[in-house]
């Protein structure tokens, strides 16, 4: 049937994947289409349809939701995961469960290549192609973005939806809204089109998760998360009583009550991998939340040089989970180092969700380590405010010495 082998297609059911699944069967591959459900608002059934009307000889649909939250999703949380202190990481965080998964169909199937929509430009290349070549190192790639023929043909999405047109290939991208989204139960974001002006305020109608703050409820919404080791295990509504305990369950149970009051919206300009600068919008509703309370329980159950030292580590690992090196020696030393970092992280964080904020109203643990006694201004609880005399000027000893040495070389102090 196909002259030039059997490739396994990453797809999305999207404008890009569905104009690469025809120009690929026009190359002469045959290809096999496989859909990974993380959670994204898909009708998979309909694009399951749509692509063996392009002429896919098969298409897989893996339910990877509860990998997905369990697996990943809930390690990024333990991490506090945050790329350049803002982005939740909902893209490169997907990136190796979808690509372990497509890896494995690809040699059921005796595939001789695995292929993506990811562009030339872009960080996910770099992430789904690293964790192909980890996970099979024979495997071949291709990646028509990077091949002149294809882009040469298709130098924009106008091309592509022109081609998608001509093959009768359905799509959601219009010309009045171009821009590319990419969705999972984490987050969605957004990029191109009218995005590509960081000044361009982006309209209403473009976000699709979460209400805009402004038109959340006014009345506030309180709930508790509960931690062990790091990972919550429990949510509570305080008003209704509903009580969600398994992992899918609960985060869903989080992105709803984010949606519903207007947490988790941002927009950025952040540092791709390659070193281009890039505008990117995104809404990630329970990622959120359960960082907020994550970070608030280790305040009150994680040792003071540990969380330091943890925290360098997290900024490292979100570069790197960033930049598609989930696969790698150094991801897996520092994920383990972070696990055990998490061990007394237990606990219950009590919230309050309102027009867009997370407020944090209370925790508690039966292994904290804040001792009220010692803390309190109106009792001395075994403290002995005298000896903070010498700590004072033990500390004070070393600035002597550099106020000295700073007027001999300046000829004055501070």
């Amino acid at each position: 049937m196909a002259g030039k082998g059997k490739v396994c297609l990453a797809y999305s059911g999207g404008l890009d994947t569905s104009c690469i699944l025809a120009w690929l069967l026009e190359e002469g591959y045959e290809v096999v289409a496989y859909m990974a459900n993380i959670g994204q608002e898909e009708d998979f059934e309909a694009a399951r349809d749509k692509a063996l009307k392009i002429g896919a000889t098969k298409v897989y649909i893996e339910d990877l939701r509860k990998e997905f939250v369990e697996g990943v999703v809930f390690s990024a949380v333990q991490a506090n995961a945050l790329y350049e202190g803002v982005y939740l990481l909902g893209t490169s965080l997907a990136r190796p469960v979808i690509t372990k998964t497509q890896i494995r169909i690809a040699n059921a199937e005796g595939c001789d290549f695995v292929s993506h929509g990811c562009t030339g430009k872009g960080n996910d290349q770099v992430r789904f192609e690293l964790g192909y070549y980890a996970i099979d190192p024979s495997i071949k790639v291709i990646a028509p973005w990077r091949i002149p023929e294809f882009f040469e043909r298709f130098p924009g999405r106008p091309a592509l939806l022109d081609y998608a047109a001509k093959k009768g290939i359905p799509v959601f991208q219009t010309a009045a809204k171009p821009w590319s989204t990419d969705e999972n139960l984490y987050h969605i974001s957004y990029e191109a089109g009218i995005l590509e002006d960081p000044n361009v305020t982006p309209p209403k109608d473009m976000w699709k998760l979460i209400t805009d703050p402004e038109d959340a409820p006014t009345t506030p919404e309180r709930i508790s998360i509960h931690f062990e080791n790091g990972k919550p295990v429990k949510v509570v509504n305080k008003g209704d009583g509903k009580t969600c305990t398994d992992g899918l369950d609960l985060f869903l149970y989080l992105n709803h009550l984010g949606r519903k009051h207007g947490v988790g919206r941002i927009d950025i300009v952040e540092n791709r991998f390659i070193g281009i600068k890039s505008r990117g919008c995104y809404e990630t509703p329970g990622g959120t939340i359960l960082r907020a309370a994550h970070v608030d329980i280790e305040g009150l159950t994680l040792d003071r040089e540990v969380r330091r030292l943890r925290d360098q580590f997290s900024q490292r690992l979100s570069e790197i989970i960033y930049n598609g090196f989930w696969f790698s020696p150094e991801r897996e030393f520092i994920m383990a180092a972070v696990e055990q970092s998490q061990q007394t992280v237990s606990g219950t964080v009590h919230l309050k969700l309102y027009k867009g904020n997370v407020i944090i109203e209370g925790r508690e643990s039966a292994i904290s380590l804040y001792d009220d006694k010692i803390a309190s201004m109106d009792i001395a609880g075994g403290f002995n405010p005298g000896d903070s005399d010498g700590f004072i000027k033990i500390n004070a000893i070393r600035l002597k010495a550099y106020v000295a040495q700073k007027t001999k070389v300046t000829g004055s102090g501070f």
